[in-house]
């Protein structure tokens, strides 16, 4: 018999229905020639939306060359570069999926090596370029010390992610999440740790706060009011004297009144020696504590690995959403399988009909 479950009911943001709380999260996959998307990109995401996941997000896209963390990333910096992304987006709405894009803005933390290629810093004379971040510090020690960003420089930031979100929405996405998190350029002005700025965008919290509130306004100038604004953030770096819960509830609740929808709850990414107790659900209890004290919307990520532990989180309130990422790399059909496990109701492609199981 089917029964009603939280992880298979759907949810309302603004115009936009999601049929289930299943979101594929970002995930780099460092497969595009001068952020062009291909065919890789259709079949991975495509997979994903047959799969049956309520929201399918793109991975970080960036909104400048110089926002790029390897020169295999995704982008969104130019016009020739919506045609491949609309391709997706209207296969993603065929399979009933909401698309969704995370712009994003790589900082201190850009010009790499993919992965695979040792992900390694990459030279200007390699083929890299010079990282811009909020203050002249570099991400590890004895690494590469980026420019620090002056006035003209920020204005060209909110500028990108402002164009960028037009571009995504001609591409055909009802979602933008905006990227603050994982050590990459908004972050790193949130970070008392990165950010050593003494002008109106360094020192206090109001001030470390204010760029990621300037693109969020700039960014919803252009998207609709009908679609949904995410944001994700990292709610502690994991060190102490470093960007801390605290303010992160404080952030959210800024967020929200800039129209922010959904805070996407993750941590850390910022320093490479912090020490992250990585276990099951590790990051639920952020989303929880800003769901709670900030009274915004959020989404839960970080090994969330199976149907009964996303249906608790959901049903205890500790989020709004359940962002899946490498779960969803290892079975791309897990919420068809979570249905069953779960005994909720749950449409399969007719393509694939055949090999439901009867109950």
């Amino acid at each position: 018999m089917e029964r009603t479950t939280a992880l298979f009911s759907h949810l309302n943001l603004r115009s936009v229905e999601l049929k289930n709380r299943i979101v594929v999260s970002p995930m780099c996959m460092y497969s595009s020639e001068d952020g062009f998307s291909n065919d890789w990109h259709l079949v991975h995401l495509g997979t994903r939306a047959v799969g049956g996941a309520g929201l399918v997000i793109t991975e970080a896209t960036a909104v400048s060359p110089e926002g790029r963390i390897s020169p295999d990333d995704l982008g969104l910096w130019k016009d020739e570069q919506i045609e491949g992304l609309k391709r997706i987006t209207k296969f993603l709405k065929e399979q009933g999926s909401v698309p969704g894009i995370q712009l994003a803005h790589a900082g201190r933390k850009a010009s790499t090596t993919s992965p695979w290629k040792g992900y390694d810093e990459l030279r200007e004379e390699e083929g890299g370029w010079k990282p811009v971040a909020p203050s002249a510090v570099s991400f590890k020690e004895g690494g590469c010390v980026p420019e620090a960003l002056n006035g003209a420089g920020i204005q060209k930031v909110i500028s990108d992610f402002k164009m960028s979100a037009e571009r995504a929405l001609k591409a055909g996405f009802q979602v933008v999440e905006i990227h603050a998190a994982h050590g990459y350029l908004l972050h790193e002005f949130l970070s008392p740790l990165s950010n050593l700025r003494n002008d109106e965008y360094g020192e206090t919290l109001e001030n470390r706060c204010r760029l990621l509130l300037e693109v969020v306004k700039a960014v919803r100038e252009v998207w609709p009011t009908e679609f949904p604004l995410f944001v994700r953030i990292s709610a502690t770096d994991w060190v102490e004297g470093g960007w801390n819960e605290t303010e992160a509830v404080y952030l959210a609740g800024l967020l929200k009144k800039y129209e922010v929808d959904l805070v996407d709850c993750s941590s850390g990414g910022l320093v490479p020696y912090a020490e992250i107790p990585v276990e099951k659900g590790y990051q639920v209890g952020f989303a929880e504590k800003i769901k709670r004290e900030a009274g915004i919307k959020t989404g839960a990520v970080g090994l969330i690995t199976e149907s009964q532990q996303a249906e608790e989180i959901l049903q205890q309130g500790k989020a709004d959403l359940i962002f899946m990422a490498r779960e969803l790399l290892r079975n791309p059909y897990f919420p068809m399988e979570a249905a069953e496990a779960l005994g909720a109701d749950f449409s399969w492609p007719p393509q694939y009909e055949r090999a439901k199981k009867i109950r």
